[in-house]
């Protein structure tokens, strides 16, 4: 097959430069969707990072769905086999349990998606229904990490990360229920922006309060594209729970400006967490770069209960997720999880989620409460903060105390485990809050180390905005220019 670009050519495009080249004449959707296709099969093999690629999607954009007159022009894009449904594609949650599980309808995202002119080409690897850190159950599939295929992508959005830093589309979807855009985007070298509560859909499957915690997004590897992605996508269908809410212009146009002198506030120790020396040596580095760039940078974070916080978010992973399971077995007539369909960890949430009382909910709640305005005060006299994406560096294939297929008898010491890790993510998904991984950093072994920038309620365009000034300070060169040992340059 004789491809539209070369590979050098390929990966130099973001999704808005490679829709403008459409829009313009010079490149058709099918053309797009064919060099993703080629990528994919180039990478893919050391990766594991793609369930399925569709290939009426592949041969006709038009036709399966995509707005070639929306800004991304049929871009080809992938979507994460979790969240968002497509009508009659398989969504099967990275579970032999949900083997064959086909989905009726587009949810509402799913169709902006496609207005949005995004050619939803396929499926990327996820952990059984987004729990845990990493998609690796062999059973199932081993995603790996494009930098040094020895380590773990994290996790959940996990073949997403793997293939926008691979060079195999430019963006993905995601979604964030604790750090899921935000922990793959910063160990493979990817932008991931977890949007405030408020801006994507979940219609129609979820409308419970606490249910918003988990937040779709995208990853990337320019700052325009999900500037792009957000403006395109965003807004809540009729009968929403809450309201959604739109920014003052789009952000595509905000990011063309840098933003004010910021109050910047580094943090690398949340309650008994603690990044390592290296990691902080990181953050510091970071931390001198925008003072250089005009900012106010100190020491300063919350005055919260972190210990209270954490407990709380893990009683609400227990008894959503626990809930979502039991959603699953009331479908198929059973009465408990099948052991040799549904992973260790999952089963023991389950059992340890099921009754959860309406007491226990709302202590949690309040938790929640307490929480989101100790950092909406703390918003109030600082622009930013600034915090590493994972405490410690990115575990290999194989750490199995991070899965759902651990022996650990233990629900609760498992979430510590994660804690211990990915202390600095979840907090945001619980106050309903903005953050994004930028990749500035390099952990202990060489790998990525994404920078978190995180902000009050609905100041997602002041985060673009600062990743925009970062971008055009440093020409662009993320990750230091470098790219992945596994990429489409690469034979």
């Amino acid at each position: 097959m004789t491809l539209a670009m070369s590979w050098d050519e390929w990966t130099r495009h973001d999704g808005v430069a490679l829709a403008k080249r459409v829009k313009n004449g010079e490149l058709t959707a099918t053309e797009l969707a064919a060099q993703a296709a080629a990528a994919i099969a180039k990478v893919d093999p050391a990766l594991s990072g793609v369930v399925e690629l569709f290939d009426d999607a592949l041969a006709d954009p038009a036709k399966a769905g995509a707005d070639l007159a929306g800004p991304f022009a049929g871009l080809p894009f992938l979507m994460k086999d979790l969240g968002p449904t497509m009508a009659g594609r398989l969504q099967e949650m990275g579970s032999l349990f949900m083997r064959g599980n086909r989905a009726g309808a587009d949810t509402f995202l799913t169709a902006k998606m496609r207005r949005a002119g995004l050619n939803l080409i396929g499926r990327t690897t996820t952990p059984e229904f987004g729990v845990c850190s990493s998609a690796e159950n062999p059973s199932v599939y081993v995603t790996r990490n494009p930098w040094n295929t020895d380590y773990t992508t994290c996790g959940s959005s996990a073949g997403s990360a793997a293939m926008v830093a691979a060079g195999a589309v430019p963006i993905a979807h995601a979604t964030d229920g604790g750090g899921s855009i935000r922990i793959p985007a910063g160990v493979n070298g990817n932008i991931g922006l977890k949007v405030s509560r408020g801006v994507f859909s979940i219609a129609p499957h979820l409308s419970d309060l606490t249910g918003l915690v988990s937040i779709q997004g995208c990853q990337s590897r320019t700052v325009r594209d999900t500037a792009a992605f957000v403006d395109a996508c965003r807004g809540g269908a009729p009968g929403e729970f809450m309201p959604y809410w739109s920014a003052a212009e789009p952000y595509a146009e905000q990011i063309k400006r840098d933003p004010g002198r910021l109050k910047i506030a580094l943090s690398h120790q949340w309650g008994e967490y603690r990044a390592t020396p290296q990691i902080i040596s990181e953050l510091e580095r970071v931390g001198r770069f925008l003072e250089g760039l005009g900012h106010e940078v100190a020491y300063a974070q919350p005055q919260i209960d972190y210990a209270a916080a954490f407990a709380a978010q893990t009683t609400c992973y227990i008894s959503n997720f626990a809930m979502v399971i039991n959603n699953m077995l009331s479908q198929r007539g059973l009465q408990r999880p099948p052991a040799e369909l549904i992973e260790p960890i999952n089963i023991r949430i389950w059992e340890a989620g099921k009754d959860t009382s309406f007491a226990e909910r709302a202590a949690m709640q309040a938790v929640f409460n307490t929480t989101s305005r100790g950092f909406g005060a703390f918003f109030e006299d600082w622009d930013i903060m600034l915090t590493p994406i994972t405490a410690l560096p990115t575990p290999k294939v194989g750490t199995t105390e991070y899965l759902t297929i651990s022996d650990n008898p233990d629900v609760l010491d498992w979430f510590g485990n994660l804690w211990r890790n990915f202390a600095f993510t979840p907090l945001a998904n619980l106050c309903g809050i903005p953050a994004i991984s930028l990749p500035l950093a390099k952990n202990e072994h060489g790998l990525p180390l994404g920078i978190q920038a995180m902000a009050k309620q609905a100041n997602d365009g002041l985060l673009l905005q600062l990743g925009a000034q970062i971008e055009r300070a440093i020409e662009g060169r993320w990750n230091s220019g470098e790219t992945p040992a596994v990429h489409a340059t690469k034979s």
